[in-house]
């Protein structure tokens, strides 16, 4: 639907780690801003601004304690957000008042765990990782540790990986002068992805350490992704590059990321912050 004039829109604004939110309350898939509000609102200049908009939903089904879907700063939704759930899971404990145990939400790429901490961290469940072409909408022959991309000028090895979203991951040896805006939109868009492509920058410091920067689909460079994150992870262990508990250092700050290998929940933590409560009328 659209916002008209006159309508009270109510939202909270959050961040981890730079990355920044809308979280606002829907009453059902009917009652969703359109696209041209949602990129009016993101505008930093003459809007809200955020990297992401989170609508929480009322749970479907037992045992599940809210639902949400994600919206990018274009307008288009999109199936998962690393750090946006955190959020999410943080903002559902303090009104639900709920203690350290974990939780269930549910979203677009299916059900998440979550479990917020006494000091504040957020630990949440991003699922199995599916390192299969289709999951991500990639156009390739069969799984593969790495790829070859064509960018017509030149070509990139890149992994690629489904965290509930599409993420490719390039290694590079120093962040500070990875290519992220030039390669990441061409990347982005590359025709060999049906969906487009979150696209990551990956320095491995040591096998427990790394430092990453992230194009996102739909949005461009952020502060941080945590789906980017737990991407890098998943191809860094997959390459044989890193252990199972990883610090992921972005220029936002650090998450840690545990993954014991194929099969298993990769888990997420980090921080999430309520920054304020805002009412718009359009």
């Amino acid at each position: 639907m659209g916002y008209d004039s006159g309508m009270t829109f109510r939202f909270t604004k959050m961040q981890a780690l730079g990355n920044d939110f809308v979280v606002f309350d829907a009453e059902d898939a009917l009652d969703l801003p359109d696209r041209a509000f949602l990129r009016a609102l993101a505008d930093r200049h003459t809007g809200v601004g955020f990297d992401q908009a989170l609508a929480l939903l009322p749970a479907q089904r037992a045992g599940v304690a809210a639902a949400y879907r994600i919206f990018n700063a274009d307008g288009g939704e999109v199936e998962q957000c690393g750090n946006g759930v955190r959020c999410v899971a943080a903002l559902i404990a303090a009104r639900q008042q709920r203690d350290a145990t974990p939780f269930t939400l549910d979203s677009p790429a299916g059900p998440v765990t979550a479990r917020v901490h006494a000091d504040g961290l957020v630990s949440v469940a991003m699922g199995i990782p599916n390192f299969q072409p289709a999951a991500l909408a990639f156009a390739a022959a069969e799984s593969a540790p790495s790829y070859d991309l064509d960018l017509g000028d030149q070509r990139v090895e890149l992994g690629a990986v489904s965290m509930g979203n599409p993420h490719v991951v390039l290694r590079v040896d120093a962040i500070d002068q990875a290519p992220v805006t030039s390669l990441g939109p061409r990347i982005e868009h590359h025709p060999r992805f049906a969906r487009r492509t979150n696209v990551g920058f990956m320095e491995v410091v040591t096998r427990q350490q790394l430092r990453l920067r992230v194009w996102e689909r739909g949005v461009g460079e952020t502060r941080a992704c945590g789906t980017g994150a737990c991407a890098a992870v998943a191809i860094g262990r997959h390459r044989g590059w890193l252990e199972a508990a990883v610090a992921v250092d972005l220029p936002g700050g650090r998450l840690h990321i545990a993954w014991p290998g194929p099969g298993e929940l990769l888990w997420m933590t980090g921080p999430a912050v309520r920054v304020y409560e805002g009412t718009l009328t359009p």
